[in-house]
């Protein structure tokens, strides 16, 4: 019974695949055609993009008051950098943790403190330039402000370089 089976199995797949060897012509072809290719006939337009949004007043204020309280906290400084320097100068040669070393060491730290304000007033203007940039607003007058403030901390950061360098 089994061979039977197994007989009439193979003479019925033997049909079917009879049935597959039929006249290709009568099959449409799976070959791609005309109407599915991509032509890309039509122009691609420009991005387009709004100019940014202009800064409003009440930011325009607050940058002059930054830029304000930088050059207050840079007069400040140029105050104590005489007396810094001289302390530094008369330092210059002592050992470390001498009590002229001590007296420099202070004198040079109130001459960075004095800069504090104008590293507030800096990180203010990067936090409203960031703003300017995510909320598509013009940043020319913030770039402004922070050029000028940023010129000020590197001028007193050459300072404080220098006077750190004649320390021992």
């Amino acid at each position: 019974m089994a061979i039977q089976r197994t007989a009439l199995t193979l003479a019925l797949s033997a049909l079917s695949l009879a049935g597959c060897a039929k006249d290709v012509q009568d099959y449409p072809s799976l070959a791609r055609r005309p109407i599915e290719r991509v032509t890309g006939t039509a122009p691609v337009a420009a991005p387009t993009e709004a100019p940014p949004a202009p800064l409003d007043s009440a930011v325009l204020g607050q940058l002059d008051s930054l830029v304000t309280r930088a050059r207050t906290a840079d007069r400040r400084f140029h105050d104590k950098q005489p007396r810094a320097r001289a302390l530094v100068g008369a330092a210059a040669g002592s050992a470390v943790a001498s009590e002229a070393w001590s007296v420099a060491t202070v004198a040079l730290s109130e001459l960075e403190s004095a800069r504090s304000d104008a590293f507030v007033a800096m990180a203010e203007l990067d936090a409203l330039y960031a703003r300017a940039v995510v909320d598509r607003v013009a940043t020319g007058d913030i770039a402004a402000a922070r050029n000028t403030v940023q010129g000020i901390l590197t001028d007193q950061g050459k300072v404080i370089d220098e006077l750190h360098a004649r320390l021992p």
